[in-house]
């Protein structure tokens, strides 16, 4: 098996293991006290067009459906792999930052707090620009030409989807999101 294959692997099994803790914390979302859950297909499209390109980056690592490899696209298989780690690693610092906050649905719990650390004080939503950026490098370091082409198609949909976080939470925190949108970019630093 190629090596770079390998490392995508290995770090998919990892993500498993640390998104296990998200997955219990999504499940205290579907039995908790919630204050308001927006209805629409933000909810339940982005999640599950997320799971269909991990189902195609994992095909992937198994060398089907991709690109056939050669040497010339080394050093982009590199960066994407590079690129994949990185930021599948700040998705779970992000999401963990939201501790009890966090929901893989977009919600607001009763006791919901304004998370404005870490990451967050960059940006809102590090935790979509990390699943935008870890796809499209899963995609590339597999050279999949199913996962590339999904993970794009998911861009919009995050950005819509960090959009509707936004106006929930400005409809309950008010003046502190707003001050706290000013001091920060929604995907990109000090832009949105």
């Amino acid at each position: 098996m190629d090596p770079l294959n390998i490392l995508v692997g290995i770090n998919i099994l990892a993500q498993f293991g640390a998104h296990f803790t998200g997955a219990k914390q999504g499940l205290r979302a579907a039995v908790a006290d919630i204050k308001d859950k927006p209805k629409g297909f933000l909810q339940t499209y982005p999640p599950y067009l997320s799971a269909l390109i991990l189902v195609f980056i994992i095909l992937g690592v198994f060398q089907l459906a991709v690109i056939e490899y050669s040497a010339e696209l080394y050093p982009v298989r590199v960066a994407g792999v590079i690129t994949y780690i990185i930021f599948s690693w700040l998705q779970v610092f992000s999401y963990k930052a939201l501790g009890k906050n966090y929901s893989q649905e977009v919600v607001v719990f009763k006791k919901h707090e304004l998370v404005k650390g870490g990451l967050y004080g960059i940006i809102r939503h590090p935790h979509y620009l990390s699943q935008i950026l870890g796809d499209l490098g899963a995609a590339v370091a597999v050279l999949s030409f199913i996962a590339a082409p999904l993970a794009l198609i998911q861009i919009p949909l995050l950005v819509m989807r960090g959009n509707l976080e936004d106006r929930l939470l400005r409809k309950y925190f008010k003046e502190e999101h707003d001050a706290y949108k000013k001091k920060t970019g929604g995907f990109i630093p000090f832009v949105g």
